[in-house]
């Protein structure tokens, strides 16, 4: 596996990013940072990450085949390997929040930026941003956000961290490839956040209670209402309050 380790870089997307574009890349090349000053997250919102003391770092995956209908897939993918990971370094219960976010128990520890480019033989190049919060301590103004350290109060290896992200990813997506499709969304809906539990929500200012009952192929969320009838809510369209 090929690991290119920066001191500092705007962005470890836009870095990998402009590697591909420069010459060939082999797969599952990692890039990694020691500080990222340009984090983004989903819909163009901003990641911050204390310099030194958290993962933030971006793996391409080519050779996958799944087209334009399958490409949540390989988000849920994505999030459960860096779920199955984290497993094995906390007993805390590791959560994934949809669409992206990684939560130990109620707190955001991680989040996840997905940005595929697709050939014209239908295969698709995807540069998977990882931020992962480790050993900061401060988060200040931030309440529902957190830190493995935090949480475990102790420091981690944040190498071995990452390798076991990767591996787990290698793993997830060789289930892809082979058609195991249905296992990887049984695991990623094992640790759906709040899954099957009533709790509140907020869409356009509106308040309402759901009851969370999976994750579609496509992404959308599937929400019990009051009613007894299943809605399906889009990125962004729709807010956990928990």
């Amino acid at each position: 596996m090929n690991i290119i380790k920066l001191s500092a870089i705007s962005s470890t997307n836009d870095y990998l990013k402009q590697l591909l574009a420069e010459r060939y890349v082999e797969n599952f090349t990692v890039v990694v940072a020691e500080n990222q000053t340009q984090g983004k997250g989903q819909m163009g919102a901003k990641w911050d990450a204390e310099p030194g003391k958290n993962l933030t770092f971006s793996v391409l995956v080519k050779d996958l085949l799944l087209g334009i209908a399958g490409i949540f897939t390989l988000n849920a993918a994505v999030a459960l390997s860096i779920a199955q990971a984290l497993e094995e370094f906390t007993k805390k219960e590791i959560c994934i929040k949809w669409p992206n976010d990684i939560l130990a128990g109620n707190y955001k520890i991680g989040g996840i930026l997905i940005e595929n480019s697709i050939r014209t033989d239908g295969e698709i190049y995807s540069i998977i941003g990882i931020g992962l919060n480790v050993n900061q301590k401060d988060f200040s103004g931030l309440p529902k956000a957190s830190s493995l350290s935090v949480i475990d109060g102790a420091n981690f290896d944040k190498e071995a961290i990452m390798l076991v992200v990767t591996e787990k990813l290698r793993r997830n997506v060789s289930r892809i490839l082979n058609k195991d499709i249905d296992v990887i969304w049984s695991m990623y809906h094992h640790r759906l956040f709040k899954k099957d539990v009533p709790m509140p929500f907020e869409k356009r200012g509106h308040r309402f209670m759901g009851i969370i009952r999976g994750v579609s192929r496509n992404g959308d969320l599937q929400v019990l209402l009051e009613n007894d009838t299943i809605a399906s809510f889009g990125l962004k369209e729709v807010t956990l309050l928990y």
